[in-house]
This record gives structure tokens, C-alpha cells and sequence, in this order.
């Protein structure tokens, strides 16, 4: 009997995704649906699968149509924005099918639990890149540590979605879009949480990008990290409830938070509520209104945002602002906007992914932990390559664990239900195997005893 899949969303995140069901889907006897607001550009991809696979047009908006294309599913995966999973997670608990999706577990979701155990199915969350991924390959650390009858004493895991160097060109964040643009200008918003040494530590937004962190990846050099707003979570779901340091955050280049952070200090990633700004108003008119003084005429407005925001005309924090367009003659383009999304429209045009550009996935975990009286340092690393943009690092790291997953869960590997996330050994294990074996995604590990200097530092 054939099982019938559904796919909610067929954006750029999804195109790994959608090769993995349409290569499985014949052998392991799958029907897929893929529903997509503008569905036309499946087309040629699946022009050779049309026995088995088929796209339609689909509004979330509509309840109707989500409710009869739930009703006619055994699971459905959704890879719609974040904010409709908890719609779509409801009319799978009323219709009794699984669910997975790449996004984080929140508190609509968790209130499904037992009605999901009830009816009998699984709200498989966390499954993409981060959240996923850096569950699974985590989690494969630090069970071999338990088992091994070593103590933890130090996590810190790093994530971010970059340019492969070939790509970085002369832009000088050496940073493109590669997902939702929004989720980027808005990013630690709000107060970073974390733990160092037993000790809770709180960044508030207007310091984050002003305290990033340097980190080395074998082979790619250096990168900064910034912590991610809530750290502590973390604890329970991986069993580090006593843990003294605890940490997570996003990678970037060197550079990048610090012209980042000028432009919280500017206020332009403010997204609290409109200007009541006309479309036609220039960046440099926007900026200069942001000043604590009006300029004088024939006054250099990038000079004088310098001095305003402490920095050297020529820094490479101003050579960021300036290659921006912040002080140009460029009109805004949106009127009564909030200043985050005048920027977001900016930075859209800026950091475009072209057809020729590869992006690049950089994650690391660093860990301390004592065996035997003896403390160690291990560093677990992955770099991933897109192909171009489409096929990008991206959409392989996000679509292939979560197709992973669910071909496991259609299967019966995946047992637990209600809502699941992927730490669990009988499903992370397989996961990362099949990535390393099938498409050389894997970690690489190296470890050392950390000297009492080391662990000081």
C-alpha cells in the first residue's frame, strides 16, 4: 500500500528536500503532493516522476484546502514559515497523520504533546539544519562521552549560513542571503542568555554584536560568533542540566559584527513600528535624520555618522556602511516602512545570491570534559559547499536531514510519538550516517588535553 506524503512550501530551503523524496519516493512506494503557492517552477523537476509525484497550487490562508489536503495525507512535511506550523500541526492531530518540519519546537507546538500521543502520531520538529543538525552531531558527542563515564563541563556550538571564499567577492561582509532576509535584520533581538562557569551571563541587544567571539575552522580560517538568544534551554533537552558553561551562536566573518553593531547604533534595525517615511526620502536623507545634529550643507553625512558613532572615517566599519549605500542618493523605495525593513529592502538588492555564487555552512562545537582525572578540549567541525543557487549548502543542510528523518519515521524506525525532537540516538545515528556516507556531510574531530592555561583561557 502506498503511503501519501505532503509537502506544504517549495521555496529555495526546499530544492534538496524535494531530489531526496522524489529519489525515494518509487522505492519506498510513496505518493508526494508538493503544494506550493506558485508551483509552476516544479514543473521541469518533476516532468520525470509525474507516476508518483505531482504539484499544486496551495494558500495557507485557505483552511478548506489545508484541511482536505491533511485529510488525504499519512504525513505531512511542511516547510512553510515558521509562524503557520502550529495551523498545520493541529489538522494533522484532527486527522491523525505525522508531521515533521525544520523549525523550532514552540509553545503551540508543545501543547500538542499529548493530544499527538493520543492520537497515536508524531510532530517530528527540529529536523533542518539549526535546529537539527546541531542536535544530532551534539548529541553523538556527548553520549560517547557518557558512555566513556566522562563529565562535561563546557559547550559551545556555532552555526551560520555564510559565502564559500570563492564567492565572497569585493563585498566586504562576505555575506549573502541564503534564507529568509527578514530573520537576518531582526536576528538576537531581545537578551542573549548563557552560562559561563556556573555563572549567568546577559547581553542586551544594543551590546551583542560589540561582543562576538573568535573562532578558527580548519581549512576556512577565521570566523566570529555571537551568542543566540537563549542558551539555557538547551540544558534539559540535552541531559546538561548541571553543565557550569553552556553557550550557543552565529558564525560570521571577521568584520561583520562590528558594522553590524553600527547599524543597531543608528537604530536602523528597529523594528518596533513605521516612520511614516515617503518612498522617495535617500538613504542619505534616512541617515542623516538619525543624527543627533542637522548637517550643514555640503557636509559630509558619512564624516559626520563617523563621528557620531565613535569610528574613524576610513574603518573598515565605515568601508562597510559606505559599500551599503547607507549615504547615497538611493531612494528608500518604501514608504510609512519601519527602519528594519528599509534595511532589509537595502541589504535584499546588496547581498543577492547570484546564479554563480556558492554559499558555505559553518558549524562547530567546542567541548571541555573531565575523564579519569584528566580534562580534555574536542572540537567538532562542519563546512558544507552549495553547488550554485539553488542547490545551496543551505537547502542540502536543512532538506536532507529532514527527509532523513522522515523516511525513517514513514518506515516505523521512529517510534516515540507526540512531540519529538532529533536527539535521540536510534534517530540521530542512522541521520548522520547516511550524510557522510551518501554526500560526504560529516564532522571532523579533533581533541587534545587541555593544559590548565587551556582551560583558563
Amino acid at each position: 500500500m502506498s503511503h501519501r506524503l505532503l509537502l506544504l512550501g517549495a521555496g529555495r530551503s526546499a530544492s534538496s528536500l524535494i531530489q531526496y523524496l522524489l529519489r525515494y519516493a518509487p522505492q519506498e512506494g510513496w505518493q508526494l503532493t508538493i503544494a506550493d503557492v506558485n508551483p509552476a517552477h516544479l514543473a521541469p523537476v518533476l516532468a520525470a516522476h509525474t507516476e508518483y509525484a505531482r504539484a499544486i497550487a496551495f494558500d495557507i490562508q485557505n483552511e478548506e484546502q489545508l484541511e482536505e489536503l491533511v485529510a488525504q495525507a499519512d504525513t505531512v512535511i511542511s516547510m512553510l514559515p515558521a509562524l503557520f506550523h502550529a495551523v498545520v500541526a493541529r489538522a494533522c492531530v484532527r486527522n491523525g497523520c505525522h508531521l515533521a518540519t525544520a523549525s523550532y519546537v514552540n509553545d503551540a507546538i508543545r501543547e500538542l504533546d499529548a493530544e499527538a500521543q493520543q492520537a497515536g502520531i508524531t510532530l517530528l520538529m527540529e529536523c533542518g539544519l539549526d535546529p537539527g543538525l546541531d542536535h544530532m552531531s551534539a548529541m553523538q558527542v556527548i553520549d560517547e562521552v557518557r558512555e566513556r563515564g566522562g563529565k562535561l563541563s563546557s559547550f559551545k556550538s556555532y552555526c551560520g549560513g555564510l559565502m564559500a571564499p570563492d564567492s565572497e567577492g569585493e563585498n566586504p561582509w562576505k555575506y549573502k542571503f541564503t534564507w529568509n532576509p527578514r530573520n537576518v535584520v531582526l536576528a538576537g533581538q531581545g537578551t542573549a542568555k548563557y552560562l559561563e562557569e556556573g555563572n549567568l551571563r546577559f547581553i542586551p541587544y544594543q551590546q551583542l554584536f560589540a561582543r562576538a567571539e573568535e573562532l578558527r575552522v580548519p581549512g576556512y580560517g577565521l570566523f566570529e560568533g555571537y551568542a543566540n538568544r537563549d542558551s539555557l534551554s538547551y540544558r534539559v533537552p540535552y541531559g546538561l542540566e548541571n553543565i557550569p558553561t553552556i553557550l550557543r551562536g552565529t558564525l560570521r566573518r571577521p568584520g561583520y559584527c562590528a558594522a553590524w553593531q553600527a547599524l543597531v547604533r543608528l537604530g536602523l534595525t528597529d523594528d518596533s513600528g513605521p516612520l511614516g517615511n515617503p518612498a522617495t526620502m535617500t538613504w542619505k536623507e534616512l541617515i542623516c535624520s538619525y543624527l543627533p545634529a542637522v548637517p550643514e550643507p555640503g557636509s559630509s553625512v558619512a564624516e559626520l555618522t563617523a563621528r557620531h558613532l565613535e569610528l574613524a572615517y576610513n574603518s573598515p566599519e565605515m568601508q562597510r556602511l559606505v559599500w551599503l549605500g547607507l549615504f547615497s542618493d538611493k531612494p528608500v523605495g518604501l514608504p510609512n516602512a519601519t527602519p528594519a525593513q528599509l534595511l532589509e529592502r537595502l541589504l535584499t538588492e546588496k547581498w543577492q545570491l547570484e546564479p554563480t555564487d556558492h554559499d558555505m555552512i559553518v558549524m562547530q562545537h567546542l567541548f571541555e570534559y573531565e575523564l579519569n582525572g584528566t580534562h580534555y578540549q574536542r572540537t567538532s567541525s562542519l563546512v558544507v559547499l552549495g553547488d550554485d543557487s539553488t542547490h545551496t549548502a543551505m537547502a542540502k543542510t536543512v532538506g536532507l536531514p529532514l527527509g532523513m528523518a522522515v523516511r525513517r519515521l514513514i518506515s516505523g524506525q521512529l517510534v516515540q510519538r507526540g512531540v519529538v525532537i532529533p536527539t535521540h540516538q536510534s534517530l540521530y545515528e542512522p541521520i548522520l550516517a547516511e550524510l557522510a556516507s551518501d554526500y560526504g556531510i560529516r564532522f571532523e574531530e579533533q581533541e587534545m588535553v587541555a593544559t590548565r592555561s587551556m582551560l583558563a583561557g
